[in-house]
């Protein structure tokens, strides 16, 4: 008979399906506006390199065969977002994008493998993976704040998809709960603090998605008071 550990890893691995796939609304405006507008690489760049590792992780680490799985669809998925993007995005951020995916993706990621592959064995090396997934889900989760940064700023939800949001919260607060369930420190750390920062991100999705409707109330006000000084024995009590 499986565990629960076992069904609570299923449950996540679907979440995390539905986690990797939520941009695909992004992207196929990308791909119908042929631009990347004001969308960020860089959430999927963190997002291809940690799914890379946690694969290697899963497969390095006896007993995570469903991490290595859902990882290894994560990479696929990432690939085609990051490739999306540079294809549609303009010179500079097609540049700045091509440096980051060369250097994170490509070579930090290589040398990681190259270098706990032939120095490094036994539960040293899963612990020293462990700490370098850990790490970089941390920044993954993270990522998004240039994000809301931008939502702040323009008081619009606009470039921060609820989806990705709504799926980011959910993942960190599944992968949370094996963590503890198979007690691996990891794994929970890093989705300790997605659950967290996914939840910022709703809350200020639900502060900021009817960013017209203050405007639009005080501008029925103050299109009622002109109205109504139309009338003079209205506007006698008016300095």
């Amino acid at each position: 008979m499986a565990s629960a550990s076992f069904y609570v890893g299923v449950v996540g691995n679907i979440i995390s399906v539905l986690l990797f796939l939520s941009p695909l609304g992004t992207f196929q405006r990308i791909v119908k506006h042929r631009s990347t507008e004001e969308f960020e690489s860089f959430p999927y760049i963190c997002t291809l390199l940690a799914s890379a590792l946690w694969t290697y992780y899963g497969v390095t680490k006896p007993g995570s065969l469903l991490v290595a799985t859902i990882n290894g669809f994560g990479v696929v998925v990432e690939i085609v977002y990051v490739t999306l993007y540079l294809v549609f995005s303009p010179p500079r951020a097609r540049a700045k994008t091509g440096t980051l995916v060369a250097l994170l993706d490509v070579g930090f990621l290589a040398g990681v493998i190259l270098l706990t592959h032939f120095l490094l064995h036994g539960d040293t090396k899963i612990d020293v993976i462990g700490f370098l997934c850990a790490g970089l889900n941390i920044v993954m989760y993270a990522s998004p704040l240039a994000a809301m940064k931008t939502v702040v700023t323009t008081k619009s939800v606009e470039y921060m998809p609820f989806l990705l949001s709504f799926f980011s919260f959910l993942n960190g607060g599944i992968w949370t709960f094996y963590a503890v369930l198979v007690k691996d420190f990891f794994l929970g750390v890093p989705n300790g603090a997605g659950l967290l920062l996914g939840a910022a991100q709703l809350v200020l999705y639900f502060i900021y998605r009817n960013p017209n409707s203050s405007n639009k109330v005080s501008n029925d006000l103050e299109d009622q008071l002109q109205n109504e000084c139309l009338l003079p024995s209205t506007c006698s009590q008016v300095p």
